[in-house]
């Protein structure tokens, strides 16, 4: 589904549900250099749960129209403006990795518009080394590769979703080539240094009104658990660790949905 925000065509998945008129809705923000399919497992439960789902592409990525925005404080606004274009009042926030920044920054601008904000795979700050944002500017391919290699926890993991036979490698590997290869310039160097750059953290959580809940893999190497602490100590967040690599969605479906449904009850 597209909504014109700010201008520009914006895609949303529903989840396989046409949009309707339920009144809780979840919004699914990706992280760097995915895009909404990312969250098709949970779009899907929480659409078929009496909920409505937006699981967007942002700006430049997908389906959603460029340009790319410049920074996590203007993809939060963007987020917002999309809530009103889809006459949302209130919404529950969910984001992976630099999405979950963009969920963090959103809930702190409009605090009585979050009804409750889920952060999977975060970090603050999120940090890039050098030598990953250098790779990312000039050699992107290899660049992907290294970040699959970090953001899972083993070459070949149990089958479980989509189905068996997956490789959960190839797959994110392929969707990240598919993204860069559409994008205006570099969207790979763009997307880690948005999560570098981004320094109000602490300060956007002491503004969110609403209940918090970290979802983080002991295994992740992208955003370890350790650097959440400070983090959910301001959020006052439930936190739930998962046995996972930073692709906690592909690599532990259903302990990630049986942590969000602790977030937001069916």
């Amino acid at each position: 589904m597209k909504f014109d925000v700010q201008g520009r065509a914006a895609y949303a998945y529903t989840g396989g549900k046409p949009w309707g008129e339920a009144k809780s809705c979840v919004v699914f923000i990706h992280g760097a250099l995915n895009d909404h399919s990312v969250w098709t497992l949970l779009a899907r439960w929480y659409a078929h749960h009496g909920y409505r789902v937006l699981a967007v592409d942002q700006p430049g990525h997908g389906r959603s129209d460029g340009p790319t925005l410049a920074s996590v404080e203007a993809l939060a606004d963007w987020v917002l403006a999309l809530l009103d274009a889809a006459g949302v009042a209130s919404a529950h926030l969910v984001g992976h990795s630099m999405g979950s920044l963009i969920a963090l920054e959103a809930a702190s601008r409009a605090p009585d518009r979050v009804a409750g904000l889920v952060m999977v795979g975060t970090a603050y700050p999120m940090k890039v080394s050098d030598a990953l944002l250098g790779t990312a500017r000039d050699d992107p391919a290899r660049a992907i590769a290294m970040v699959n290699a970090f953001s899972h926890s083993s070459l070949a993991s149990k089958p479980s979703y989509p189905g068996p036979g997956a490789w959960l490698r190839g797959g994110s590997s392929a969707l990240m080539h598919r993204i860069q290869e559409r994008a205006e310039g570099n969207l790979f160097e763009h997307d880690f240094r948005v999560c570098d750059a981004y320094a109000n953290g602490l300060e956007a959580a002491a503004r969110v009104a609403c209940p918090a809940h970290l979802v983080v893999g002991t295994r992740d190497a992208m955003t370890p658990p350790r650097a959440t602490k400070e983090l959910a100590g301001a959020l006052r967040a439930t936190v739930s660790r998962i046995i996972s690599g930073h692709a906690l969605m592909q690599e532990a479906p259903d302990a990630v949905l049986n942590a969000m449904r602790q977030a937001i009850p069916a």
